[in-house]
């Protein structure tokens, strides 16, 4: 990420960039725009987008000239029929999985093509027994599209590396296969390798060799076809970057029914204006944020604000977009609309998010750096120091060849896709769905985990926790009479009393009279008994108060944040009811795994403190911030990292979505919005903590899998270069020790098929 400090109140400028291979390309690309002046920019890999903040007027046709110079493509994102935030994620021409993104397209055809000219040719260069009479010459027919045309990607990459006095695996992945291809061309038009019923014998014996029997056509393909396929699922998971935009942006009501000279008319939610008054009945979401003119509710804004308890409003409240009405009949006059509105607002936070997300530099890459120029230069030493002792030209080259080819990263092009192949497997296995690479690194540094309190430690769902009775009223008398009251109802709160006085009492009785008291609760006959279930004030209205210990009792609950209901009948107060957002059954255990694995829980919420703390001490955790707004949670996050620390976010909801993209590492419940899901790193399809230990957990060692894939794969290289620069190798060994380093780096993926997950019992 770019250091430069940015322009005072300059704008942004977005790119979509094309042509990027790897992390160096994007650190690159970065480098190029900071060092022009007053520029500062961001270039993320994952979402193939530059992020640039430029003086005013500053002309962006200029940031693309400079990309286009260092190599790659840039664009402006394509303009939108609305005003609404870039919901594609995918640069230019994608659709929402990237499956029409044309360099995806062919990086998928370029792989289906590879694997059905290679297998072939590596059996057959492996296999004596299939070494028919010019075998030779249809290895070649096979290996040459391969090549050419499969491995074009790695040799334009190579070529722009050239022009701007770099390397990375994409150099040597050309460099070795054209000169494996080259010296096969030489071996079969002008040495022995082209002589009809040639074979590649089994001897492992060091012996010099001129090389020109010596074809190298399945190494070369071989090491196309295993990397093209490390690419292309390595690009098509993070193609993913933008769904969560597209997700949160379909939350909002399609239509909604605008009040226009008395009468009701149903439009379509984008002609609908500031300043136009609209009907939301029960069960319908909100269609964009507003005042309510009249009417009185509850609306569920679990959704967007992660509040478990329903907010009640009235006129003159406000009311926020995508929100759902859960009681009675509402008129709303629309504030904000189209880009203005909050959900619109949390979009552009996601997507902020996304393209100043840190990405880590890929292990491979970073050896690259180094590894790639030693072989070049390695090889011409060898290649000198043959000539200079006086033996034939055809000698020299073979051993300079040799030396490149036997570099030639085959088992590199394996150590990170089946590691994460096995590892990603085993995951889906346990409910834990890891995105891509990128991810693995992010879980070895992390040190703070933020925990969203509702969906993620808690249930989410409001649940009936006490029952306190007046003394001489009967407990199971008292639920049930309030129970059958609030069955009535449409509020979540009366639905949580009806569902536990229904457990309790089976069925129960149907008020004989029902009726809704606006703000205050309910009132009706059941029984023949004139029920009031509400808020204390209800019951105040008809002389009804409730006795000390259960006034006591009442102001207990709520100091532990918890809703309480008072209800009573017949002229006298009998009891409260408590209701609450409850902890999970493993959330503690999973705290406490958290910390073993070094990890600092924080709880996060915007329920009130008293709430938060509540749930805080019950799970184990020290630290909470609580009563933040939704579109303040990224912020949180932020200002954790800018205080030096590595975050991880949990979270289920929508309004987690931004935190999650922000987060170094975003983990969603399943359970939740698929907003949250796909702003996130890992999905956990489980819904309770102890998935995010197994996480954690299964990512770091997935990483280190990789990481010992990759010292093995790069050691076989490293040990065979001295070998192939004495001119020693023939081409059965270079086979043999390609094959090994691969079944090696497999066998050792294949391990993390042994994990096992957390269960209570072992938590």
């Amino acid at each position: 990420m770019s250091t430069t400090a940015p322009p005072a109140g300059g704008p942004s400028v977005e790119l979509d960039i094309g042509g990027m291979t790897c992390a160096s390309c994007a650190m690159r690309i970065e480098k190029k725009l900071n060092k022009l002046d007053g520029i500062a920019a961001t270039v993320n890999y994952a979402t193939e987008k530059a992020k640039v903040t430029v003086p005013e007027g500053y002309d962006p046709a200029l940031l693309i000239a400079v990309v286009e110079k260092t190599g790659y493509t840039a664009a402006l994102p394509l303009p939108k029929p609305t005003q609404e935030p870039d919901v594609s994620g995918q640069g230019q021409g994608q659709g929402p999985d990237g499956a029409d993104n044309p360099e995806l397209t062919s990086l998928r055809n370029r792989l289906i093509a590879s694997v059905l000219l290679t297998v072939p040719v590596i059996a057959m260069a492996m296999i004596p027994a299939l070494q028919f009479t010019n075998w030779q010459w249809a290895s070649l027919t096979l290996a040459a599209p391969v090549i050419v045309w499969a491995a074009l990607p790695f040799h334009r990459a190579a070529w722009t590396n050239l022009k701007h006095a770099t390397a990375t695996m994409d150099t040597l992945i050309s460099m070795g296969t054209i000169a494996a291809f080259l010296w096969s061309l030489y071996a079969l038009f002008f040495g022995t390798a082209g002589t009809p019923g040639m074979k590649h014998p089994f001897e492992l014996t060091l012996a010099p060799s001129d090389g020109a029997s010596n074809i190298y056509l399945e190494v070369a393909a071989g090491v196309t076809m295993f990397i093209l396929a490390g690419r292309y699922f390595e690009k098509r998971s993070k193609r993913q970057a933008g769904a969560a935009l597209r997700a949160l942006l379909e939350l909002g009501a399609k239509e909604v029914s605008v009040l226009r000279g008395g009468a009701e008319t149903k439009i379509p939610v984008e002609d609908l204006g500031a300043g136009d008054e609209f009907v939301v009945r029960p069960g319908e979401k909100i269609a964009t944020d507003g005042i309510v003119v009249s009417g009185t509710s509850a609306v569920d804004v679990s959704m967007l604000t992660g509040e478990s308890v329903p907010v009640e409003v009235g006129a003159g409240d406000p009311v926020t977009g995508a929100t759902v009405n859960a009681g009675g009949r509402l008129v709303v006059r629309a504030t904000r609309v189209g880009a203005d509105t909050q959900l619109a607002q949390m979009a552009r936070l996601v997507e902020d998010a996304q393209t100043g997300k840190a990405e880590v530099q890929r292990l491979a890459d970073k050896v690259s750096g180094v590894f790639v120029p030693v072989v070049i230069a390695i090889a011409v030493a060898a290649l000198g120091a043959w000539l200079g002792a006086g033996f034939p030209v055809t000698a020299a080259f073979t051993a300079a060849v040799a030396v490149l080819v036997v570099a030639c990263p085959c088992a590199l092009g394996l150590a990170t896709p089946t590691a994460l192949l096995v590892g990603t497997g085993r995951g889906a296995q346990m409910g834990v769905l890891i995105k891509g690479p990128e991810v693995l690194e992010s879980t070895r540094k992390v040190d703070t985990v933020v925990l969203d309190k509702t969906g993620t430690v808690t249930t989410g769902k409001m649940t009936l926790v006490d029952v306190v009775a007046e003394q001489g009223t009967d407990r199971g008398e008292l639920l049930r009479l309030a129970g059958a009251l609030e069955n009535s109802s449409e509020h979540p709160i009366a639905q949580a009393v009806a569902l536990a006085a229904t457990q309790e009492s089976g069925p129960l009785p149907v008020p004989e009279d029902f009726a809704n008291v606006e703000g205050n609760g309910v009132q009706g006959v059941v029984d023949g008994h004139a029920v009031l279930v509400g808020r204390v004030s209800l019951l105040a209205e008809w002389s009804l108060h409730l006795g000390p210990e259960t006034a006591a009792a009442k102001t207990r609950a709520e100091n532990e944040g918890r809703t309480v209901v008072a209800v009573g009948w017949d002229g006298e107060a009998r009891g409260v009811l408590m209701v609450a957002d409850t902890v999970k059954p493993t959330s503690a255990a999973a705290v406490t795994r958290l910390k073993d694995l070094g990890l600092t829980p924080v709880l996060l919420t915007g329920d009130n403190e008293a709430v938060a703390r509540q749930i805080a001490t019950e799970v184990g955790i020290d630290e909470v911030i609580a009563e933040v707004l939704p579109k303040d949670k990224a912020d949180v996050v932020s200002r954790l990292q800018s205080e030096g620390r590595t975050v991880a976010m949990v979270g289920d909801g929508v309004n987690d979505a931004p935190a999650l993209a922000q987060a170094d590492l975003g983990l969603a419940m399943g359970t939740g919005t698929d907003v949250a899901i796909e702003a996130s790193d890992i999905t956990l399809v489980r819904g309770d903590l102890l998935s995010a230990v197994d996480a954690i957990r299964l990512s770091r060692q997935t990483l280190s899998t990789i990481k010992s894939n990759l010292f093995w794969a790069f050691a076989y290289n490293v040990a065979a270069i001295p070998v192939a620069a004495l001119g020693l190798l023939n081409p059965m060994l270079a086979g043999a020790a390609m094959a090994l380093s691969s079944v090696f780096v497999v066998g050792n993926s294949l391990r993390l098929r042994r994990f096992r997950t957390i269960t209570t019992e072992t938590a």
